[in-house]
């Protein structure tokens, strides 16, 4: 017997009295609540986690959001910001860069050539610093977080979870969902770390508090 079987056996004997209708959800945990290990404050350690990443992390207070994205645009000189459909315009600060609407959808050449990028979020995950996209409004089809140089997310310091499971129990498995932890990169052979590779170089989260 291999490995693979041995895990499969393991996992079917753990079963075999579970009725079949039955779902992780219907039992609470022994102690009638989520077990997780993010402590108290889930919105400082989702902070922390993204910054090890080399995420930029700022909060602010929610009615601050189009100045802090103003700041993150100023800080790497965008010049043109593509919107998805659905953002709030309150949350699209005036500035000296264009505004490129993604309607009708905008082409890859486009995308590429834009500085930056803005979206909303779905869900957040305390424990590793991750946001995750469902790409419903205001977040837009997947190219659009993947070809700009910038990549600037709005958090509402409540779509904080404190761990996966309970991401995962917010979030619709049905929609197409893109997870990230920070800016993209990759190593060479000589283990030299090389960002922008796969995906936007700079990815800048302000975390809304009081919305």
């Amino acid at each position: 017997m291999n490995s693979r079987e041995i895990v499969l056996s393991a996992v079917r004997g753990a079963l075999s009295g579970v009725p079949g209708t039955e779902r992780p959800d219907d039992l609470p945990p022994p102690d009638g609540r989520r077990a997780d290990h993010a402590g108290e404050d889930v919105v400082a350690l989702f902070a922390e986690r993204a910054a090890e990443y080399r995420a930029t992390v700022v909060r602010v207070p929610a009615s601050d959001a189009a100045a802090a994205v103003r700041r993150a645009l100023a800080r790497t000189g965008a010049r043109s910001l593509v919107v998805p459909s659905g953002l709030d315009d309150d949350l699209v600060p005036d500035g000296p860069w264009s505004l490129l609407a993604d309607v009708p959808p905008l082409t890859v050449g486009q995308l590429d050539a834009a500085d930056a990028v803005l979206t909303t979020i779905a869900a957040a995950i305390a424990v590793t610093g991750t946001v995750a996209l469902d790409h419903g409004p205001g977040q837009g089809r997947r190219a659009l977080t993947l070809l700009p140089d910038q990549h600037i997310c709005l958090v509402r310091a409540d779509q904080i979870a404190p761990d996966v499971p309970e991401a995962l129990h917010r979030l619709d498995p049905s929609r197409p969902l893109t997870l990230i932890s920070g800016p993209s990169a990759t190593s060479d052979i000589e283990l030299e770390r090389v960002e922008g590779v796969h995906g936007p170089r700079t990815l800048d989260l302000i975390v809304l508090e009081g919305a």
